[in-house]
């Protein structure tokens, strides 16, 4: 039985048998009391868990993490979930594989939590061309700026990958570094990545060099992922004079496979990262690293959301700047 039958046995409007069920003021007691009788007698229980689950649904904001071992997400996941706290909604956390399909599931949450927004950290502009056309609530792409993707209701927020790693480059060559190998993920499929290469690009091209594709390693932004990269670049005999490795967490891979092979950082090779993680300040050496502004992006993403879930503004692209940040792990080639 369902509060339609209810209101069909009781000659009583569904919102009338809605307010005797909770008990309003409005309703006379005569009323109250025919729909209790309706309702004992029929054993109805209403569904409070329901009603609950449609309250949260009415107010909450989804995050697709892309990659659970990703510490710069973390930190800034902390940071968007008290923002969405703040305005009144529920944050619900959902992660996927660094390799997954990140608008798939978005899709399948659209259907089952029916919320207000996405947030999305991370994303393969790939996805989005094949599939975000389906989704039609106001979406944020955190950290990932692209070009390619134009779509009325999605915003977009991250830092200019190509002007940073051009800068991270740029740095180390300064420094007297010419052999230099990059860790990163495919370019065919991280947007950030391909951005990166071509700051990488851009800096040799403007010193006169050119970036050899053997010096660019592809790895996943894990801890295991990269060392295992580094430790079998070093086995084949190989060695540079300085690493750029396109995530604190790489950064700190290769390291650690760089002291299993007996060299230091950064007397053997230099390494920067990129990302500004907490833990490059405390890492030993502590990491030069490409800082983006994790806190910013998070109010950005957050305010661009609401602007358009709230008062039906237009999705807009905001580029931010990394700031180098220097560290004991790059010195001068000597």
């Amino acid at each position: 039985m369902t509060i339609k039958d209810i209101a069909r046995e009781s000659g009583y409007a569904i919102s009338t048998v809605s307010r005797a069920l909770n008990d309003h003021p409005d309703v006379s007691e005569e009323a109250k009391a025919r729909i209790r009788r309706i309702v004992e007698e029929k054993g109805f229980v209403p569904n409070s868990n329901a009603r609950k689950l449609k309250q949260t649904e009415a107010k909450s904001i989804v995050f697709v993490v892309k990659s659970t071992a990703n510490m710069f997400f973390a930190g800034m996941l902390v940071e968007l979930q008290q923002l969405a706290r703040q305005a009144g909604y529920d944050g619900v956390a959902q992660y996927l594989d660094e390799d997954g399909d990140e608008i798939q599931l978005a899709r399948q949450l659209c259907r089952e939590l029916k919320p207000k927004g996405i947030i999305f950290l991370g994303g393969s502009a790939e996805h989005f061309r094949q599939g975000f056309d389906k989704i039609k609530i106001p979406c944020v792409l955190a950290t990932v700026v692209s070009e390619d993707l134009k779509f009325a209701n999605l915003s977009m927020v991250g830092v200019d990958d190509r002007k940073a790693a051009r800068q991270a480059i740029d740095h180390l060559l300064d420094q007297g570094h010419r052999d230099i190998l990059i860790l990163g993920a495919d370019p065919a499929f991280s947007n950030p990545s391909q951005k990166r290469l071509e700051g990488c690009q851009d800096s040799f091209s403007a010193h006169g060099m050119a970036l050899a594709p053997r010096r660019y390693l592809r790895t996943s932004f894990s801890f295991e992922a990269a060392y295992q990269t580094m430790r079998q670049w070093l086995q084949e005999g190989q060695r540079p004079q300085a690493v750029f490795a396109m995530s604190d967490t790489t950064a700190i891979g290769a390291i650690r496979a760089l002291n299993d092979a007996g060299l230091q950082v950064p007397r053997d090779v230099s390494v920067i990262g990129f990302d500004g993680v907490e833990l490059a300040r405390f890492y030993t050496p502590r990491l030069c690293t490409m800082c983006q502004p994790s806190a910013r992006i998070a109010k950005t993403s957050v305010q661009l959301l609401l602007d358009c879930i709230e008062r039906g503004q237009p999705a807009r692209t905001v580029l931010l700047d990394a700031e180098l940040v220097p560290g004991e792990s790059v010195a001068a080639r000597a």
